[in-house]
């Protein structure tokens, strides 16, 4: 009778115990939905805040535009720079920004930095020496972006306008943010294609929780579809 009642015991406690694994289980799996959904979400949110920022142009009166860099051919800016250069001149020429200043360092095996090469084109459209400022150094938008930020800051200018590709615009924005530049971004070209779009928002859902300075060695392939770059 005592070894019946024992057995019995035994069966419900497994029935008992194998009931709460179930539940843990069941547990998990819904938290695990959760997370994921709660990600899924905050990627499509950062997703069309990349698409809108692409889109917007926040020119205006500023001290200076500020370059991001791209890919230079031996000296000559690729399309994706030379875009950049010619809507900073713009800028330059409606009389919104005094200074420009043009910013990349140099990629292995190049002759010129990207920042060398802004300068000279620059120069050759008739923007005077005076009003031209490079930065050379920086291998990515972190290190380009604090550089510039600090000769501005040498130099008491004080608001920017930062000029890069429109899917680009979003983190630009947030690491000027970071590094407490006062800054908005203007487009040299709206938008951007969906591969663009989607690798900036994977940038900038990581950049947003672990802060921009830790993305600096990123992929360059970020900021420009023609050739590497040093500036993102």
């Amino acid at each position: 009778m005592g070894s019946a009642v024992r057995g019995v015991g035994r069966a419900v406690g497994s029935v008992g115990s194998l009931r709460e694994r179930r539940g843990r289980r069941r547990l998990l799996v819904r938290i695990a939905a959760v997370v994921v959904l709660a990600g899924l979400v905050y990627l499509t949110v950062t997703f069309a805040q990349v698409w809108l920022a692409s889109r917007h142009d926040g020119a205006r009166a500023a001290d200076a535009a500020v370059v991001l860099g791209a890919a230079e051919y031996d000296g000559r800016p690729s399309p994706v720079l030379q875009g950049r250069l010619d809507h900073a001149f713009d800028l330059y020429d409606d009389g919104l920004v005094h200074v420009i200043v043009v910013t990349g360092g140099r990629q292995e095996g190049d002759r010129f930095t990207e920042g060398q090469v802004g300068y000279l084109y620059l120069r050759d459209q008739g923007v005077p020496d005076e009003d031209l400022l490079v930065e050379d150094q920086g291998t990515n938008t972190w290190e380009s972006l604090a550089a510039a930020a600090r000769i501005l800051r040498q130099r008491d200018l004080t608001r920017a306008v930062l000029v890069t590709d429109g899917y680009h615009a979003l983190r630009v924005d947030a690491i000027a943010d970071e590094l407490g530049l006062d800054a908005s971004v203007s487009p040299s070209r709206k938008g951007g294609n969906p591969r663009e779009l989607i690798e900036e928002t994977g940038a900038v859902a990581i950049g947003r929780i672990v802060g921009f300075r830790r993305l600096v060695n990123l992929d360059d392939r970020l900021t420009s579809n023609d050739s590497p770059t040093t500036s993102d």
